[in-house]
């Protein structure tokens, strides 16, 4: 999908950067700078993600709508209409998301260009993958001397039950995303009770143990003393922030800040592909899973200081 520049977008830019200089101004040292930041990269790109979802659903009620309007255009064909008179006739009906595109594929029958060109460009204006194959399938059979009358029936056929398909599938998974939603809570206060409470625990026991005692418990216990330590970013240079950067990486609070965002990462395109089939469709729950990952894990390192 092709995202066109539009003046919300450059508001949602604005906004983020907004957000941003708020941030480094007065929430530099507070528990809400790291969240905040976040915030920040979610307004400036909430556009386009508005914008993900409206065509995503927008594909969807055009493939609902496709055997609708190829049910209409059989019944008028099955009449005694030549195919362009009956693409004419059914194009007065409301098809929803699909009528623009029904309509402009009847102006360009008025203008008597060729039926296989006008049905190409009808599919791929519409961008959506079942229109293209079902319309490629009708070119074949039509060109290949086949009844388009059967053939648009039975494309019809096809596409219904691939809906149905999809639509079973949806609901047989429908609990199991739920689950999966619950689980991957769970899973962040998991994490949350080892980084906060679990390993200072460790980290202080091995203090005190190591106390007066030299080789590897000490050099141990530095080891997580080290990781444990907090990393202030240097934003001086572009050289001293890549290094406090690569820095906080390693410590603690970068490890589980990133564990916990690639767990979302690959826990939401997984719950895509098995939900609609399309691990396309996991970008929604990677992002979800994502944000509430960096809010509560940060969140929680903030308290944690």
């Amino acid at each position: 999908m092709a995202f066109k520049l539009e003046t919300r977008h450059l508001v949602g830019f604005a906004l983020g950067a907004a957000v941003l200089v708020i941030d480094f101004l007065y929430f530099l040292d507070k528990l809400w700078f790291i969240p905040l930041i976040i915030v920040a990269l979610t307004l400036a790109w909430s556009q386009f993600w508005i914008d993900f979802f409206v065509n995503q659903r927008k594909q969807k009620e055009l493939e609902a709508m496709f055997p609708e309007f190829v049910r209409n255009l059989v019944g008028a064909v099955k009449s005694g209409m030549p195919i362009g008179k009956a693409i004419i006739h059914v194009s007065g009906t409301d098809y929803g998301a699909l009528t623009p595109h029904v309509v402009k594929l009847a102006n360009q029958v008025e203008w008597s260009m060729p039926i296989h060109k006008i049905l190409k460009n009808f599919a791929n204006e519409t961008k959506n993958a079942v229109i293209q194959r079902a319309i490629a399938t009708v070119i074949e059979a039509e060109m290949s001397g086949g009844n388009i009358e059967d053939v648009l029936e039975t494309v019809t056929q096809s596409v219904i039950e691939i809906k149905k398909i999809k639509l079973a599938r949806k609901s047989s998974i429908q609990s199991q995303l739920v689950q999966s939603y619950i689980i991957f809570i769970v899973f962040l206060g998991v994490m949350i009770v080892i980084q906060n409470l679990l390993v200072p625990y460790i980290a202080q026991m091995q203090e005190q143990n190591s106390e007066g005692v030299v080789g590897g418990a000490s050099l141990g216990t530095a080891a997580m003393g080290g990781a444990l330590q907090d990393v202030e970013f240097d934003f001086s240079s572009v050289v001293g922030f890549i290094d406090s950067f690569g820095q906080w990486l390693t410590s603690i609070k970068g490890v589980f800040l990133m564990l916990a965002c690639i767990q979302a990462l690959f826990a939401g395109l997984v719950l895509g592909k098995l939900a609609e089939g399309d691990i396309k469709a996991g970008v929604k729950h990677s992002l979800i899973l994502m944000t509430l990952a960096f809010f509560v894990i940060s969140l929680a390192q903030g308290a944690m200081a």
